[in-house]
């Protein structure tokens, strides 16, 4: 792979040296993975959804695919982002009121608008479209939607459609598996089990609906959970080193409270999304990918 692209791509991202032995290793094979399951299904564009807890680096691998797969092999490439299409905080709020007061935090499925995502997928998949798709764009330093003014254009052609999310990919929970709390959260705030089930009822319905466009599917996985929890507080310290002074961001007692909406599904896709996954990404407890494994059919 041409080593200035590289080398443009670490500095952009703020990546350290050692990540252009992380492409050499392990994402060239991705690469070539990736462009046998794009002539596998013909004319029409292939998605794939990539699956990945937070922190995990999910979005730093799209941001690479976005550059390398047309860069280096001509195959236009876009990214759609489960976490653009949250409510926004208005309809999060009437979301608590209505249904559940735990349902005004962003995070789990239930707070985006995934029907919209799903007709934006629908639309992408139309190979005559050739018009340009207007996006949302959520800012997690504000808690909400930009201003249509600030939204994202991009094009409806493409070969690879990438759909990343913390949860693309996963399926609900059998209706045992709900009964007892898997933290404080659940324990204080959620005693009825109103909120998990009605999470887990919309994972069973909108969000699988979408995920059965996916073609393939890519686990970025994490060791175990500590390491997530770990990896996200770094995330949250980046995040506040490039945000403007004064904005709202997560002291270490909220982010705790915080990762804790997430933790019962993050669990649940360790455990069971490894062997459904058509390409596993094993990153160790340093963050560097110790092993993948791919499989050469694409649903």
């Amino acid at each position: 792979m041409d080593a200035q692209m590289i080398h443009r791509f670490i500095q952009q991202e703020d990546l350290p040296d050692s990540y252009g032995a992380l492409v050499d290793r392990w994402f060239m094979p991705l690469l070539a993975w990736l462009a046998r399951q794009v002539d596998g299904v013909g004319g029409r564009p292939l998605v794939l959804g990539i699956n990945g807890a937070q922190g995990s680096g999910k979005t730093t691998l799209v941001r690479f695919l976005e550059m390398a797969m047309p860069g280096q092999l001509g195959i236009p490439t876009l990214s759609l982002s489960l976490d653009d299409f949250y409510l926004d905080r208005a309809a999060r709020q009437q979301l608590g009121r209505d249904v559940h007061p735990l349902l005004a935090t962003r995070g789990v499925p239930g707070t985006h608008d995934v029907r919209w995502l799903t007709a934006v997928v629908d639309q992408v998949l139309e190979v005559r479209q050739q018009e340009n798709i207007t996006l949302p764009v959520f800012d997690k330093a504000s808690d909400d939607r930009l201003a249509p003014e600030h939204w994202r254009r991009i094009s409806g052609h493409a070969r690879l459609v990438l759909l990343e999310g913390w949860c693309v990919g996963t399926l609900p929970q059998h209706e045992h598996e709900l009964t007892d709390p898997v933290n404080e959260l659940e324990a204080r705030e959620d005693v009825g089990g109103v909120w998990r089930g009605y999470v887990n009822d919309c994972l069973a319905g909108d969000y699988r609906a979408l995920f059965s466009r996916l073609d393939g599917l890519l686990m970025l996985k994490a060791p175990d959970y500590d390491c997530i929890l770990r990896w996200r507080a770094l995330q949250e310290r980046k995040l506040a080193a490039r945000s403007p002074a004064g904005t709202a961001l997560l002291d270490e007692a909220a982010l705790n409270r915080f990762l804790q909406f997430f933790e019962r599904l993050t669990r649940h896709s360790l455990k069971t999304l490894p062997q459904r996954a058509d390409a596993l990404l094993q990153r160790d407890t340093d963050h560097d990918i110790a092993d993948a494994r791919y499989r050469d059919t694409v649903r």
